[in-house]
């Protein structure tokens, strides 16, 4: 089912005003049936999957999308955290914020935030590499092909130490699972 309404916003975000890929980006959302769980709120696991279409929106509107496609990347998502403050019920409005907080060496580093009425509900950091056929990408790589703003975003100490402190090792090492 998410990827039916991922190829849906797909679409739609192809109809939607471009966009530089450092704005900040809204996109209305609304809370399905299929989305909630058994007291009748948007579930807690479905919030970091509704996530991913705000990303393909600001993609798709900034043009990272058709760059990417051009150059045979992909993305991935490495990390996430997110916190929550109020809970989404069935049928409200929301409207999804997206914005690149900023990038280290090879990370791209997203915030996200579902919010009603100016209020937030839930905010999330995502952490996501770039990758081509051969290598990942680093910062020039991306910064060659999207650019940079005026003024970078600062990413917080917080965001480097959770990062590091959160990742598991390379996937060219073994990461054995022992619970002892």
């Amino acid at each position: 089912m998410h990827f039916f309404r991922m190829i849906l916003h797909l679409l739609r975000s192809h109809r939607r005003s471009a966009r530089d890929i450092w704005d900040t980006y809204s996109l209305p959302m609304r809370v399905h049936l299929g989305e909630i769980d058994i007291f009748m709120h948007l579930n807690n696991g479905k919030y970091l999957s509704i996530m991913d279409l705000g990303r393909l929106d600001m993609m798709v509107r900034s043009g990272a999308w058709q760059a990417m496609r051009e150059r045979g990347w992909t993305g991935v998502v490495s990390a996430e955290t997110i916190s929550f403050r109020k809970s989404l019920k069935l049928w409200q409005r929301y409207n999804l914020e997206t914005k690149v907080c900023g990038i280290d060496e090879r990370t791209v580093f997203f915030e996200q935030r579902m919010v009603v009425d100016g209020e937030i509900f839930a905010r999330a950091y995502v952490a996501t590499r770039l990758i081509s056929d051969d290598r990942p990408l680093t910062r020039d790589d991306l910064i060659e092909a999207f650019g940079m703003p005026e003024n970078e975003p600062e990413l917080p100490d917080w965001i480097h130490d959770w990062r590091r402190d959160n990742a598991l090792p390379s996937t060219r090492r073994p990461a054995w699972s022992s619970w002892t």
